[in-house]
């Protein structure tokens, strides 16, 4: 295993990275909140980025999805049959996680873009790192009214990448946690700085783009994006960055 990254960004909020994804932790006095799970390899990172910051998984009051791909769910089957903590997220990624339906980019997708730079070596990676299990989370329900779990994050739909997607607000931090909506690098992309995955990564790429609109109000200026690293900049000037590159 390769032992995470694990920043903190602010008081009681850990960003995770991971080889390929992140995670974040959220802490509040001796209960955290795990938002996504990396994928299914990255389990054993999921359960030392928890131990480095002086937490056990027993500790996870609840699990929240920015959205149900197999690199932020993969982590879950191995933890909640451990910890069998409730999972959240939107009502149609609630659905997504149980497999009701499937939104994510296929095998025909990835083969068809080998020639891209970036691509080769990304695509065995995902091998290695169980991208072709099939990953369900069959107790994922909808955000319980109101939702008050440690780290006390605020949803902000942000569907598009998947017609769940979810975007969370930590107004104490400053800071937003903004899942695919929004990355700061990928493997398979050459530009710097915050982006979006290639279109056919995402469901409803005009969405997507009309969901950077929805960031940018947001008052924040820390990006915890779910892949790429940290960005402190304003999330109205992150998005303008993303606008730029289309």
């Amino acid at each position: 295993m390769t032992a995470p990254t694990v920043t903190q960004v602010a008081d009681g909020v850990h960003f995770v990275e991971s080889t390929h994804v992140n995670w974040t932790l959220l802490t509040e006095g001796d209960a955290l909140t795990l938002v996504d799970s990396g994928y299914p390899a990255d389990f054993p990172a999921l359960r030392h980025s928890v131990q480095s910051i002086g937490f056990r998984l027993e500790q996870i009051a609840a699990v929240l999805l920015t959205h149900a791909h197999v690199d932020h769910i993969g982590g879950l089957p191995r933890l909640l049959a451990e910890v069998p903590v409730p999972v959240h997220g939107t009502e149609p990624e609630a659905r997504h996680a149980r497999r009701e339906f499937l939104q994510q980019a296929t095998p025909v997708d990835v083969l068809t873009n080998l020639w891209r730079p970036g691509f080769l070596p990304w695509t065995l990676y995902l091998v290695r790192a169980g991208a072709l299990k099939d990953i369900k989370v069959p107790t994922a329900t909808p955000f319980p009214d109101p939702l008050d779990v440690p780290g006390a994050p605020v949803p902000v739909p942000t569907p598009g990448h998947t017609s769940g997607h979810c975007a969370y607000h930590l107004p104490a931090a400053g800071a937003i946690i903004t899942g695919d909506t929004l990355v700061t690098a990928h493997p398979t992309s050459s530009a710097d700085g915050p982006q979006l995955l290639r279109p056919f990564f995402s469901h409803d790429q005009a969405r997507t783009v009309a969901a950077l609109d929805t960031l940018a109000a947001v008052d924040a200026n820390v990006v915890l994006p779910g892949h790429g690293p940290v960005v402190r900049q304003d999330i109205a000037a992150a998005t303008a960055h993303a606008r730029s590159l289309l």
